[in-house]
Formats: C-alpha cells, structure tokens, sequence
C-alpha cells in the first residue's frame, strides 16, 4: 500500500488461456440478497470498511484483512492511518461524527444497520505497513456502533507481514514475513475460509481445483468511467449458480499492487476465495482498479497519484469517497445489484443439446459441434466436466483449445437462455487429439542461489526469478528452496514432476 514507484513487473499474461477476449456484460443470478458480504486487503480493506459503514442495509458481513477505521484519510494525512501510527479516541471520536452526520443527512445508510453486522479483522503481528494500532482503532470504531464480540472476530497472525493470508504455495507467492509482490502468502492461516466461515458458518470442504471455466471477466464499463477503475472486473460463479440455484454474494477486493495489470489473476485464483467458493454456493465478485499515474487533489493527503492502482480511501475522485455516491463505492454497489437481479425464476428448462460430435483433431485443438436448441441464446462447453468457453458461445460449433497431444478428452454442452441460466447436459463426445505425448517434465530442486548459478534462474533487487516464466522465487539465498519444472528450452515454472 506504498504511494512510492515500485521497479516494474514482467509482462503479465491474460487470465485464463493466454489469449485476451472481449469481456461480457455482469450476468444475473438467483442471488440472496440477504446474505451479500466484502471484504478486502489494504487499501481493498479500507475499501471493504466503506462499503460496510455506508450501505450497512446491505452487507450483511465485512471483513478487513490489514486496514484502519472508516473515513481515517479524509480527515488527516494517510500516513497517519497506516505504519503502525496510534489513532487517538479524539480522531476516531471526529471519524463517529462523520458517520453520525452522514447517516442524519442520508448520504449513507442509517448507521443502526452497523450494529447486525458480522465483522472479521485480521492483521499480521509483524505488518508494519498498516500495522496493528489502526485495526485495534477500527475494532474501537466498530464496537462504538454497536458490534457484539460475538459477531466480530480480531486475528492476529504470528511471523505475518503485509500479506493475504492461504495455507497452500501458489506461483509466485512470497513467504508469510514478507511485505513483497503478490503479497499472497502461506502463513499456516486459510483468511478466506475464516472470513466466509465468519459470515456463513460452517463451510463444506473447499475444492482446491475450481474449474476454470467458471471465472467470468465482465465489463465494468457498463457501471462507471473512473480512470481509477479498470476496463473489466472478474467473478467467480458455481456451476450450479450458473444453473440458477440460490446462491450467496461475496465482494473480495485487492489491495494496492494487486489489481490484473498489476501480477496478473494471482488474487483472483491464489486467495482460495474460488476454493471455498465453489463448494459452498458462494458467487465471488472480484472488481479491479488500475493505474492512475495523474497527480490528483485530496482532502487531507495533498496532491497524490495513485501508481499502485489502490482503491479510492483518500479521497483521488471526490471528498464523497467514503459515500454512497462515491464514484467507486457506487460502481461496486452498481454490480452487486446487476448480479443480484436474477431472481428466483432460474429454474432451467432449456433440454440438453443433441448430436454433439468432437471432429477435426490436431495436437492441440478439437472441434465440438451440436444441434441448435430452440430458446437457447448461447451455450457452454464443458470438457472433462470444466467449462472451457471463457465467454459465451453463440454459435452451435466451438473450437476448444490448449489441449495436449495424443490424449483423450470428453465434452458436454449446456445451452443458456438470456440471462445465462443453462439447461440440461448433452450426452458425451469423446475424441482423442493427434501427435505424441510430450516428453517427461524435468524437475530441479535447490537453493535459489543454486539456480542461478546453474543458469535456471536470475536474481534482481535481492529476490530470485524462474528464467522463461520470470516468475518470483522468493530472496535469493541460500536458504530458500525452490523446485523448478522446466516446460521449454531455458523456460522454468515453480511446480513439481509427476
């Protein structure tokens, strides 16, 4: 959550195949708007804290993962919100007057909504980028309004810095101590799963595979024009959402350095929001920033602009920020009620689709074909039981890509009516591609300073980078180990051989 330039990051790749596609506009689902919840990280919790105080009628649940009380910066500088400064009872008594008078004028919801709020905070005991006097700060202002201890609950994580907590490795991710890109780490701590479970009680077990067909980019230029804002959010929506089953709203918003242009699907996919998601009927929507290198008047912090692509807690695009009518506050409340609209009429009655053939093989790609379906306004393709289409395919023929030579696959398809609820599963179509199978993966394990001195990796600014996939190994030392897979020629991706 630094506002200092930071040294660039390598190219990211687009989500999902490789390959960048037009985004569709947020569906509509069977939603429960009874038990629509946010959280956040940073900046995202800060953001989170906003949304929570100023449509309190709405959220049923807030979560904030290393940030301070509501309306800190648009009272004083942000530094006095963060590393760790001591926020006096006369600030946080300035910030109630705010929340007093803005829930008297009706700019935010009536602040007797606050009290019946599930509220989960989390700080790492060794974060000095915010630091544990500003959580402490907005327990304080949280219980001033009527929180139970009951319905909040404070963690405070050993050996954690500023971070977002798992307790599983993904690619890419740094250690649990350190303050660093992605700022995703495994701490032994699953926040995900305590900030859900804090919300909906006990959760089925998570699925530590979530289909990758069932992540959904979407424009977000539908909702608002702020150059703050990126052009396209994502969400995460269950299959069985997808079918119009009632589901659960979570809002899951990143922090500073955190958003796609910044490292990539990496809070989207490694947070374990999905996993849990998946399991539980829990539709995840993921709204991101961007970069904003224009320097911009603040209330209470001067003229700053916003490189990091942070949520709007300072005040860049208004003194209404922590308002309903913030620009962004009202984007996200925009997408919540566009994914909430899809009522309870989402019952599927579209049949499954016939005559569903794989045709037309090669190493890597298999053509699907079907029958149209009457009342269909798209379809989806599903191989080996995961989506494939990333957007929805209109036509009765998909060409399904990235798949490896000489293995066998099969494929099903579901028709969807307009606002996306699918019917029925076709029969299955098999179909094996051409060519060879490829070659065994070779597998390095070692230090990272070892790496590098084979020639597997480079080392800049004291951390190590896999050669190829340039993806971050941790600091370069002796004492961090990493395996390394190679996949090409001088191309090394952290993971493990079969």
């Amino acid at each position: 959550m630094r506002f200092d330039s930071m040294r660039a990051l390598a190219a990211i790749a687009a989500l999902s195949s490789g390959t960048a596609l037009a985004a569709i506009n947020l569906p509509a689902y069977n939603v429960d708007t009874s038990q629509t919840t946010v959280s956040g990280l940073s900046a995202g919790g800060f953001m989170a804290n906003q949304l929570g105080i100023a449509y309190s009628a709405l959220f049923k649940g807030v979560g904030v993962f290393a940030a301070g009380p509501y309306l800190c910066a648009g009272l004083s500088n942000y530094t006095a919100c963060m590393y760790n400064a001591s926020i006096s009872s006369t600030a946080l008594a300035n910030m109630q007057n705010r929340i007093d008078s803005y829930s008297a004028s009706g700019v935010i919801d009536n602040q007797s909504a606050i009290a019946g709020q599930k509220v989960y905070l989390f700080i790492g005991a060794s974060d000095t980028t915010v630091g544990q006097n500003p959580v402490n700060a907005l327990k304080t202002q949280y219980t001033s309004n009527g929180v139970t201890a009951a319905n909040m609950e404070h963690m405070v994580r050993g050996g954690a810095a500023h971070t977002f907590p798992t307790d599983f490795d993904s690619t890419g991710n740094n250690g649990c101590g350190s303050a660093a890109s992605p700022y995703i780490s495994n701490c032994g701590y699953d926040g995900a799963k305590a900030v859900l479970q804090k919300f909906y009680g006990t959760l089925n077990p998570r699925n530590n595979a979530p289909a990758a067909g069932n992540y959904i980019e979407f424009n977000q230029g539908e909702f608002v024009s702020n150059p703050g804002m990126a052009a396209t959010g994502w969400a995460y929506v269950p299959a069985n959402c997808a079918s119009g089953s009632q589901c659960k709203l979570h809002v899951a918003l990143h922090g500073c350095q955190q958003s796609t242009d910044k490292i990539g699907d990496r809070f989207i996919k490694n947070t374990g929001y999905s996993r849990w998601a998946d399991t539980n009927s829990i539709i995840v929507l993921f709204p991101q920033t961007k970069i904003d290198n224009t320097s911009r008047s603040t209330t209470a912090s001067g003229s700053l602009a916003n490189p990091n692509a942070c949520w709007d807690w300072i005040g860049w695009y208004g003194g209404n920020f922590g308002q309903k009518a913030g620009t962004q506050m009202a984007a996200i409340k925009a997408m919540v009620d566009r994914v909430s609209s899809g009522g309870g009429g989402g019952t599927p009655t579209l049949p499954a689709p016939t005559g569903v053939v794989a045709s037309s093989p090669t190493d890597t790609t298999m053509t699907i074909s079907w029958s149209a379906v009457s009342g269909a306004d798209s379809y989806n393709v599903y191989r080996n039981a995961n989506k494939t289409n990333a957007l929805p395919v209109t036509a009765t023929r998909f060409t399904d890509t990235g798949l490896a030579a000489a293995t066998r696959y099969s494929w099903t398809v579901r028709a969807a009516d307009e606002e996306g609820v699918e019917g029925a599963a076709s029969a299955a179509a098999l179909g094996t591609t051409t060519g060879s199978p490829p070659p065994p993966a070779t597998c390095y394990t070692a230090s990272n300073y070892a790496h590098t001195t084979a020639g597997r990796a480079y080392q800049s600014g004291g951390y190590t980078y896999a050669n190829g996939s340039h993806q971050n190994m941790g600091l370069w030392n002796v004492f961090v180990t990493r395996t390394l897979k190679m996949t090409g020629s001088n191309h090394y991706v952290i993971g493990t051989c079969p």
